[in-house]
């Protein structure tokens, strides 16, 4: 096996010395459970471990406390902790990785809808966890990108994006106007559906998302992020290989259903999404894409227009049909026109 990057290893030596010394100040692990999912083969648990001065008061489901962006970074993540998770009666262990996550598929089998599992460390700290399993007969699904689709951060220009992250109050960021409505809407036509919020952004800000997406109520759905730190084979993880490896897993997970993509034209959605399409052309329903302003562009990535898909405009290209609109209002008439469409034979 290769040795890790010299960045990872860095950072590795920093979390030890770090742990070292909260543990001595009498620092304790809290978990911070994130909502799961499952299917008729599996249940898939998401959480993080990290260090804390008292884990008793955690809230539930860690949506009850309301702080500034930076917060949620200054964490001291708990690594190689064991954990125990307890489904249906039965525990599984698992062990925190390098920054202190757990991301364990069992084989458990529980029917459709919401459930709660149990999490604890050493036997003790418990901390309820939530996982949706979609009904196993739905063919429909929706898949939505996070930032400037339904939240508007900018990223990631680094200045505005440290704006909005570290200094501003979460309750401060805006909502893009009529997309909670319209996957309401997508949702209710389809009971049972799965809902997956798919985002480059880093796990440390999972519970602030949680909490931002149910106080201007989008449905729930489990969250699949990413870390921003070293990884093993460089300095940063790759935004656009995370989104990739996520579509093509959620295609092998849920092979009947058919996704609705919803993303922003601000980065790389349109070419992911598109991709997709071209390489899972039966797991693809429609492609939803939000028209970022030419401000919000230029705040994206430094021009005032789109990224280029470079497959945009190649005929021999298959993807699916893709609207477009500067919010979720004018997305819903064209994405219902799409959906109301006969099946092709």
């Amino acid at each position: 096996m290769a040795r890790p990057h010299y960045a990872s290893r860095l950072e590795d030596w920093f979390n030890v010395g770090v742990q070292a010394v909260l543990r001595r100040r009498g620092w304790q692990e809290r978990i911070i459970p994130q909502v799961g999912y499952g299917n008729t083969e599996f249940v898939r648990v998401l959480a993080r471990v990290v260090l804390g001065r008292d884990p008793r008061n955690q809230p539930r489901y860690d949506e009850d406390q309301v702080v500034r962006g930076w917060r949620v970074f200054v964490t001291a993540p708990a690594t190689k902790v064991l954990v125990s998770v307890t489904i249906n009666g039965r525990t599984y262990d698992a062990v925190t990785d390098r920054g202190g996550f757990i991301d364990l598929t069992v084989p458990e089998v529980l029917p459709a809808g919401w459930h709660e599992i149990m999490l604890g460390v050493h036997g003790e700290r418990q901390a309820r966890a939530r996982i949706f399993v979609p009904d196993p007969d739905a063919t429909f699904g929706l898949v939505s990108d996070i930032d400037d689709t339904v939240i508007l951060t900018m990223l990631p220009r680094p200045m505005i994006a440290a704006w909005n992250t570290f200094v501003r109050d979460e309750q401060a960021r805006r909502v893009v106007p009529g997309m909670a409505g319209l996957y309401d809407e997508l949702l209710a036509d389809h009971p049972g559906a799965p809902m997956f919020y798919l985002s480059t952004g880093a796990w440390n800000t999972a519970p602030t998302l949680t909490r931002f997406l149910a106080r201007h109520g989008y449905p729930p759905g489990p969250l699949l992020m990413t870390d921003w730190g070293p990884t093993n084979t460089g300095w940063f993880r790759s935004g656009q290989e995370h989104k990739r490896t996520a579509l093509r897993r959620l295609a092998r997970e849920f092979p009947k259903v058919r996704w609705v993509l919803i993303g922003d034209d601000g980065q790389h959605d349109p070419q992911l999404y598109g991709d997709f399409a071209q390489s899972h052309p039966d797991h693809v329903l429609a492609i939803g894409i939000r028209q970022l302003t030419p401000a919000e562009q230029v705040l994206s990535h430094g021009l005032p227009v789109p990224n280029p898909d470079p497959g945009a405009h190649d005929p021999q290209r298959p993807t699916a049909v893709t609207v477009q609109g500067p919010d979720g209002h004018a997305l819903r008439p064209q994405l219902r026109d799409v959906l109301a469409r006969p099946e092709p034979t």
